[in-house]
């Protein structure tokens, strides 16, 4: 095994445990719907088992999405910093998304949750940028600090959370529609 297959798969193993934690569903839970043993979903989960192609199928299928959102290659990109447009005044940002997204504003005021159990991991992917203030972007270990102007985008399959780093923060937020699902009850401010 290369060290970038090792890389991903210890992504996927991280996708399917955030996944099932988003959902609220014991291993035990998740092993019934993928039609497994929990001792054999947690041994996937911390690496001690290698995935099989007829395992991820049936867990993909019980977490609701599909193996190619799973096995979707992280970026190492994710922060992204603004092209200043002098012509026009604007600092904008480079966003792939398709049509249909939902943008909302947020008031950060306390730092995020750095434990993966608390993070959220969905379907779908994020862009925000940061208004004012310095965010803080928890992606599975990853920290990322966001000041003023600064832009990330991820998927939303990554274990994630976002806070303030001291004082309050805000930061606009744009969700295609997979990722607005995932944060359903999440009120913009």
């Amino acid at each position: 095994m290369t060290q970038g297959d090792a890389g991903l798969e210890s992504l996927v193993r991280n996708r399917i445990r955030g996944l099932r934690v988003s959902h609220g569903w014991s291993l035990e839970e998740l092993a019934t719907r993928a039609n497994l043993s929990a001792s054999t979903l947690s041994r996937i989960e911390t690496g001690q088992r290698r995935l099989a192609l007829d395992q991820l199928v049936g867990l993909a299928r019980a977490l609701g999405t599909t193996v190619d959102q799973l096995v979707e290659a992280a970026p190492d990109d994710v922060v992204i910093s603004p092209v200043i447009d002098r012509s026009h005044g604007w600092l904008r940002w480079q966003v792939r998304a398709d049509p249909g997204m939902t943008v909302v504003r947020q008031r950060l005021t306390e730092p995020p949750a750095a434990n993966p159990a608390r993070m959220h991991a969905h379907l779908g992917r994020e862009w925000l940028v940061v208004i004012s203030g310095t965010a803080i972007l928890m992606l599975g270990q990853r920290r990322y600090r966001l000041e003023t102007n600064q832009a990330a985008e991820f998927p939303t399959m990554l274990p994630h959370a976002l806070g303030a780093e001291r004082a309050p923060a805000e930061v606009l937020g744009i969700f295609d529609r997979a990722a607005r699902r995932g944060h359903g009850n999440d009120k913009p401010a």
